[in-house]
């Protein structure tokens, strides 16, 4: 199965998903790190809270001490960890005064490199922060990725990050919107039906997948 294959049926019985669930698109790039090791209804608690306390601002984050912000964003788990990656992002961000209209004309390999120099940050939150937030057209990839294409018998096997979003970055229209779509998808399969102990009769993808009929 060719990967806009894999793309259209997905597409066809999810429909669109809308991704990524945020007002903008600082909202995207706090979202990114604070999703780092747990589920998505964690961070939601998380953003609401920063949110209610009118703390979802670059300086909002920068200048509350670490006890205040980590209390803030506890339902995310980790939470000094997060708190210092944050406050990271934003040293960062300051370098562009906080603009993030500043990044557009920064080539992406810079602001992927740039990003990944900031602690705390690795690949699948640099690169979700360059789709989601900057609309860049930089493939994620998850666990869900990996273990879907594992199954489905698509793609290099036993690949790196790198090698993987190689695979789909190769393989598809460098379209942000796709990648974007595409990998929201993704993440709806691999929690609905490709999850770790599978539950295949819900899958779309069934009758092409080795791993269902085997």
């Amino acid at each position: 199965m060719e990967l806009l294959e894999f793309y259209e049926r997905l597409l066809a019985f999810y429909g669109a998903q809308s991704w990524w669930p945020a007002q903008t698109p600082f909202e995207v790039m706090a979202g990114a790190v604070l999703t780092q090791g747990t589920s998505w209804k964690n961070v939601e608690k998380a953003i609401s809270n920063l949110n209610k306390l009118s703390l979802l601002s670059p300086d909002s984050i920068r200048y509350t001490s670490d006890e205040e912000l980590a209390d803030v964003i506890r339902p995310c788990g980790f939470y000094m960890v997060k708190t210092q990656r944050l406050k990271n992002l934003m040293d960062w961000l300051q370098r562009y005064d906080d603009n993030l209209a500043k990044l557009a004309c920064k080539e992406t390999s810079t602001l992927r490199r740039e990003l990944l120099e900031v602690k705390g940050i690795g690949k699948e939150t640099a690169d979700t922060i360059l789709l989601y937030a900057l609309g860049r057209p930089v493939f994620v990839i998850d666990a869900y990725t990996r273990r879907i294409l594992e199954r489905l018998g698509i793609g290099p096997t036993n690949a790196s990050y790198d090698e993987l979003q190689e695979f789909f970055e190769g393989n598809l229209p460098p379209d942000p919107q796709l990648f974007n779509e595409f990998h929201a998808l993704i993440v709806k399969l691999g929690k609905d039906a490709c999850t770790k102990r599978p539950l295949c009769l819900r899958c779309p993808l069934g009758n092409t997948c080795p791993f269902y009929q085997s």
